[in-house]
This record gives structure tokens, sequence and C-alpha cells, in this order.
């Protein structure tokens, strides 16, 4: 049984990449990175695609779930497409806001219901993102309410649905926590520095360079993660529940990953052992069913 890792043509940027391979070989596994818009890959030979890094997904959005649909009716892809669908639009915010999940506070403008911008009820120094978007881009960190209602109606004008959130200024000092999991199993944490710097121009870039060094997670931080990983159990091989200190101290989801997230497993010694551990039981399922 052989394994996919689906990336994008920027494969070179993706550094968990070869670890989780060399990883996955370790453990008897023939695994090889394929991209998801490659035509000449015959996706049914393969017991497995896990999603990695297809993180130019935005660009070509409907392509992509297209690819994913028809890629789901041909194999088994990781995490289920159904997943994908719910996490790669950030209004899965608000359902985990409903569920009762700490979330930091976020309002979304969307273009089918127009209605008039004004951001400046969540304060001076605000947050702008596509709702539908990757890493840093085309997201950009403004001090007064007025750039941000510029960005906002940047973004509805061409048809997109915009996110703004009130800048969590703890971030400075404590930068945010991100916590992985492989099969609901909660592997390593680190500490992330923030990627947007205060009235810099958006990025249009595919991958942002963001400082990485260990954390151990606190328990209140596991608390929040494990609780929003449980409540979105739905075979997931994956997940990554990034977390930052509100005015209160206490941890908000700033996101939560579950398409394409970066595992910094570089500095984790023994994730990717973890995560070929966690592949090899879903091979190992999937050859009991007689697959």
């Amino acid at each position: 049984m052989s394994v996919a890792l689906v990336t994008a043509t920027a494969v070179d940027l993706d550094a968990d990449l070869a670890p989780l391979l060399e990883a996955l070989a370790r453990s008897g596994i023939e695994a090889c990175a394929a991209c998801w818009d490659d035509t000449s890959v015959d996706w049914r030979r393969f017991a497995l695609v896990i999603l990695r890094s297809t993180w130019d997904y935005t660009l070509r959005y409907e392509a992509f779930i297209d690819w994913l649909d028809d890629t789901e009716r041909a194999t088994q892809v990781l995490n289920p497409s159904s997943v994908v669908r719910w996490n790669t639009d950030k209004r899965y915010l608000r359902d985990l806001q409903r569920r009762g999940h700490p979330v930091v506070p976020t309002a979304f403008v969307d273009p089918s219901a127009p209605t008039a911008v004004r951001v400046g009820s969540l304060g001076e120094r605000l947050v702008v993102k596509p709702a539908v978007g990757a890493g840093a881009r085309d997201a950009a960190h403004h001090s007064s309410p007025d750039e941000a209602e510029s960005h906002v109606a940047r973004l509805v004008g061409e048809g997109r649905a915009a996110m703004v959130q009130p800048y969590i200024e703890g971030i400075d000092v404590d930068g945010e926590t991100g916590l992985v999991y492989f099969d609901g199993v909660f592997s390593h944490s680190f500490r992330k520095t923030a990627m947007l710097r205060p009235d810099a121009a958006p990025s249009a870039h595919l991958y942002s360079d963001e400082e990485i060094t260990p954390r151990d997670a606190a328990a209140d931080e596991r608390a929040v993660a494990d609780a929003v990983v449980a409540d979105c159990a739905r075979d997931l091989l994956y997940a990554r529940v990034d977390l930052v200190r509100g005015p209160g101290r206490s941890p908000l989801v700033l996101e939560l990953e579950l398409a394409e997230p970066s595992f910094f497993v570089a500095v984790a010694p023994g994730a990717e052992d973890r995560f070929a551990r966690a592949v090899a039981k879903r091979l190992d399922r999937l050859s009991r069913a007689g697959h």
C-alpha cells in the first residue's frame, strides 16, 4: 500500500515534507510527494492521499475543491473532503464559537450580503484577512479602523468574504502557541511569532517565513486545544490549533488548521515518527477492511 503526500508546485517551501517522507520510509511505508494539480498523477494507485502543503489552493479554490472531490471518489483522502471544505473557509470560527470554544472575536463581511463596513467597534489595531486564505497572503495588520475598512472593501469588491479581528497585543510578547495532534492524540507544541507587521502592505507570497521555537503548552492551552480537536473528531489524521493569550490572559483560538498545516517537526524530535505511526494505523485499518 502506497501513500501520497500532496503538495503544491512550490514544493521546496515545505520544510516538513522530507522528514515526513523519511519517517514513512523507516516505517516500511512506500510514500512519495505529488502536486495536487499534476494531471499525470493517477491518484487511484495510492491507498491514502494525505494533504500536506497545497498552499496555492486559495488562488484556484474551485479547481482545488473539484480535484479534492474527484480524488476522494478514487481513493481515501485525509483529512476528508468534508472537513477540508469546512476548514478552508475561516467562517468555521463562528461554528467553534457557537459550540462554546473560546475564539478571538471575529467579524465577517460577506459580498453576497453587502452591508456598511464598520469595524471600529473591534478596536484601533485590527487584522484583516480573506476568509479563504493561507498563511499571511492578502492579510494585514492595520493601526487604524479606516485603513482596515479600506482593506475589507477591497476584498469584498473582489467578490471575497473578509474577516476582521482585533490585534491581540499579547502576541507581541507571548507569540502564538501551536499544538499539533496526530490521530486525535497530542504530539507536540511550539511558539510562533506574529507574522503581520503593523501597517505593512498585504503579502502576495505563497508562503511567509515564521520564527518557530520549541514551547511546552501550558495546562490551560492543552485544555482548550484538546476540547477543540475532540469536538472536531471526524476521522482526523492531523490537526493543529493555534492559540493566543487574550486580554485576560486566557487562551483563545486564533486558527484551527485541518487542511494543510505546517507541523514544524524540526523543533519537535520524534514528531515525524509519530506521524508515520498514525499513517501506519490507517493503512492497517484499510488492510483489515479488505481495501
